[in-house]
């Protein structure tokens, strides 16, 4: 992920050692003036569980917290004001828990592997085994929805980072981790994105071009979930029109095409880059009946929303696992401006 996690000061000034890369880090800050607001951060974890997510989960309000408050608010029949209104208070709370959890890193999180420092050349990561996370911060703030620099703020910077540590964490821990007839290691994958497997089951999936939102429904026509998304740009808008689900690939190798891509020169030659949640299209790829288009994860979750891609759609990883568990083949997806 391109996140900035091997400097990153908290608020004047300690660090979070990092145990298990194999050497310490230090764990970044919120920029100034953008500190963490506990009303939003809770507000965020109930969002994010009520599956209208917030994105990433770190404290700060704007547009892509106000859109998932939108969300929420229209699938309860809440005048959509973008605020925590007492009405979507009310709402938020018949599923309350508390924002934030002490949770020991387990030892499975802790032992990695991790790759470290994520080359940028496509020709010496097709030479990587896998594009896994660089250390056990960013593993860990993938794993709750959240960030390294938030985790950093909810703990003491000094503590060291390793299997048996407390933390405190965002409160997204799934009901269940049953996954039903899942392979092992999709289950396994689900499980480390804390993604519930007791999912409402979606008939349609719409991607909206106009307000940068994933919104999926049910068969009697209401919203069930509501995800932030990158769609397209000038260069590769998003293919408008009414397209299906083939399958779904869990942990996808990626092929590097230059000649799809406009800001890479076409004499680039070809190369297959490894699965991981640092690759092109992150933990999932959700095939559409629309050669070289899918719904896919992403290696930089803060940027969702607002960045650009290439004409597909780009979630957060654990957004686009959640949506895994909705849909089927087959399963109509509108693209619509």
């Amino acid at each position: 992920m391109e996140r900035h996690v091997k400097k990153l000061v908290l608020a004047g000034a300690a660090l979070l050692a990092v145990a298990g890369a194999g050497v310490a880090q230090n764990a970044a800050a919120p920029a100034k003036g953008a500190a963490l607001d506990q009303s939003v951060l809770e507000a965020q974890v109930l969002l994010d569980r009520a599956d209208f997510s917030p994105g990433v989960i770190d404290g700060q309000g704007g547009p892509v917290f106000e859109a998932a408050v939108r969300g929420f608010q229209q699938a309860h029949d809440i005048e959509e004001s973008g605020k925590i209104d007492d009405a979507t208070r009310q709402a938020l709370a018949e599923g309350a828990v508390p924002a934030t959890i002490r949770l020991r890193v387990d030892e499975g999180d802790a032992q990695g592997p991790f790759v470290g420092p994520i080359p940028h050349d496509p020709a010496v990561q097709a030479g990587m085994q896998r594009l896994g996370y660089r250390n056990l911060l960013e593993k860990l703030a993938e794993k709750f929805h959240t960030t390294p620099e938030t985790i950093v703020a909810l703990n003491n910077p000094k503590t060291v980072l390793r299997a048996g540590t407390v933390l405190v964490l965002p409160n997204v821990l799934p009901s269940a981790r049953a996954y039903g007839n899942a392979k092992p290691e999709v289950a396994q994958l689900l499980s480390d994105l804390n993604v519930d497997p007791n999912q409402k089951q979606a008939d349609k999936v719409v991607v909206d071009k106009s307000d940068k939102l994933v919104r999926v429904y049910a068969e009697d026509g209401t919203m069930i979930a509501q995800f932030p998304a990158t769609l397209g740009s000038s260069k590769d808008p998003l293919p408008l029109g009414n397209w299906k689900v083939n399958t779904i690939a869990f942990n996808p190798p990626f092929k590097y095409q230059p000649q799809l891509f406009w800001d890479v020169p076409d004499d680039q030659p070809e190369r297959m880059l490894p699965p991981g949640p640092n690759g092109p299209v992150g933990v999932v790829w959700v095939d559409l009946n629309r050669e070289n288009i899918g719904i896919h994860g992403t290696n930089s979750p803060e940027t969702i929303k607002r960045a650009e891609s290439h004409g597909c759609v780009r979630l957060t990883n654990w957004d686009v696992a959640r949506l895994t568990q909705m849909i089927s083949d087959g399963m109509e997806v509108v693209f619509q401006a």
